[in-house]
């Protein structure tokens, strides 16, 4: 069997178009990523966070988790960002939404997380006929099998170009 990304046109978009994703689609995203000391530090200085949980390991090890947790901003960010190469990538018109995000397990230095998407929702948009509003819930996945982080995004993506 052919894998259809091998032979894919190269002027098409790697993302799916709005016609490519139907409501009880799962899509398991192949890249995954181990999130560092380094990209936990470099991330929350960036945003301007001072909370000691994720920078100091002193201040952590007093805590109930013994260590620095990953900022979770850090994780749901990593997390759309490993849909979007299945998902959204030039086929994303806007992102409309982000809710109900959750983590219910932390994620520590050294975890390494996936990404899956179900299609809870399709919708042609009723102000443009050339895209449709898409609501998918994203779940990060650690190495052990634990959801770590949910979220639900809805965005407005393309629809198929017609050909003529």
């Amino acid at each position: 069997m052919t894998d259809p990304h091998l032979n894919a046109d190269l002027n098409r978009p790697q993302g799916r178009y709005l016609e490519e994703l139907p409501v009880g689609a799962v899509i398991r995203h192949r890249v995954t990523r181990t999130l560092t000391e380094a990209d936990n530090v470099f991330f929350t200085t960036l945003t301007m966070n001072p909370q000691p949980l994720h920078l100091d390991h002193e201040y952590a090890a007093k805590t109930e988790f013994g260590r620095p947790l990953v900022n979770s901003l850090l994780t749901l960010s990593t997390l759309v960002g490993l849909s979007v190469h299945e998902l959204t990538l030039g086929t994303l018109v806007a992102n409309l939404g982000l809710s109900d995000i959750v983590f219910p397990k932390p994620v520590f230095h050294g975890d390494t997380i996936h990404a899956e998407s179900e299609v809870l929702g399709v919708r042609e948009s009723r102000s443009r006929p050339d895209a449709g509003i898409v609501t998918v819930e994203h779940r990060a996945i650690n190495q052990r099998g634990e959801v770590v982080a949910k979220c639900t995004r809805t965005a407005l993506m393309q629809r198929r170009p017609t050909t003529g």
